[in-house]
């Protein structure tokens, strides 16, 4: 799937507080087919070009956020199954992990994203029988969590890749990914915990690192290991919500740090974290939901950072999760972890 973000800009009509289903699915599926559609678009035939290859890096990340945004809107049939699988497995590498892309490098990002669409279509039995390691049908699955717990470093946090690079959002995807392949014995979570428990502000929210700035992605992160792991009683629930509390603006939408102007995607990576921490019913859900309609392309469909932007699939998927986490009408519900 390409991350091309046009042609389509966000209304920012107030008065519009519909959810215009059909045109996000369509803006969607077109996508995938959007290098096949430049006659269509010929003025702007060289900025889709570049930007297709720009992305690629974030190819397999896009695959996951059109297909969980797909399914968000009750058409998961949308995107072709075999041919999704096709595509995730072709991105995997001998080591287990896979690239954003065939031949691109194995990265914990990107592994992630492959276990969560190959669970979201129901297919770990193709991944078990046709993955790199399998042998007579069997093994798939042990490998690519052999991959992700070579990445957990002694401190307990994880890398993203052989290079060494460490966040709290490697942390979190490695948990994420090992409990949807039911093998969370093979690191050490405990230690993983801790880690986390050290990235922890004095305003109650966290950090990319011990001792960086807290930021609303972070805490997501964060918040959703823990869950994992089963320890959300290690958190001062009242004082991180409130810290999240305060990242909704005058205008209804969330920033992700103090002083930011909102961004559709906080919806989400706010939201979730209160709603983890049973705090959701803390903010104003009517204006949250109204901010992000705003966001919305009325008529070619999809969802920008913020009113009056370009659209793209990253921001279609995180606004409609959000509007989904706030139970809004015809969308399918989400897990906040």
């Amino acid at each position: 799937m390409a991350l091309v973000s046009g042609p389509g800009r966000a209304g920012g009509a107030t008065s519009d507080q519909e959810l215009h289903t059909q045109k996000h699915i369509t803006y969607i599926t077109k996508l995938d087919t959007v290098r096949a559609s430049f006659q269509s678009y010929f003025e702007a035939f060289i900025d889709y070009e570049l930007e297709y290859w720009l992305t690629e890096h974030l190819r397999l990340n896009g695959v996951y956020w059109g297909l969980t945004a797909l399914h968000l809107l009750g058409a998961p049939e949308a995107l072709p199954r075999q041919s999704t699988i096709d595509f995730v497995l072709s991105c995997q590498k001998e080591n287990g992990g896979f690239g954003a892309a065939p031949g691109h490098d194995a990265h914990m990002l990107y592994t992630v994203s492959a276990v969560q669409i190959l669970v979201t279509v129901d297919a770990l039995d193709e991944l078990e029988a046709k993955g790199k390691g399998a042998q007579n049908g069997k093994g798939g699955i042990q490998k690519v969590g052999s991959f992700i717990a070579s990445l957990q470093n002694e401190e307990g946090c994880f890398m993203g890749d052989e290079w060494g690079e460490t966040d709290t959002r490697f942390l979190y995807g490695a948990l994420n990914a090992l409990s949807l392949l039911r093998l969370m014995d093979l690191v050490d979570v405990p230690k993983a915990v801790s880690y986390v428990q050290s990235c922890e502000n004095l305003d109650g929210a966290y950090g990319v690192t011990p001792g960086a700035e807290s930021h609303a992605g972070q805490v997501f992160t964060c918040i959703g290991a823990l869950s994992i792991a089963g320890r959300l009683d290690l958190i001062n629930k009242d004082r991180l919500g409130a810290w999240l509390s305060e990242r909704q603006v005058d205008k209804g939408g969330f920033n992700g740090r103090p002083e930011k102007l909102p961004d559709s995607c906080y919806a989400w990576w706010v939201g979730s974290s209160l709603a983890m921490i049973d705090r959701l019913h803390w903010i104003d859900g009517q204006k949250l939901a109204g901010f992000v309609l705003q966001c919305q392309d009325p008529n070619a469909g999809g969802f920008a950072d913020r009113p009056g932007n370009m659209v793209d699939v990253y921001h279609t998927h995180f606004g409609l999760a959000g509007l989904s986490l706030l139970k809004f009408e015809g969308l399918e519900e989400i897990d906040p972890v």
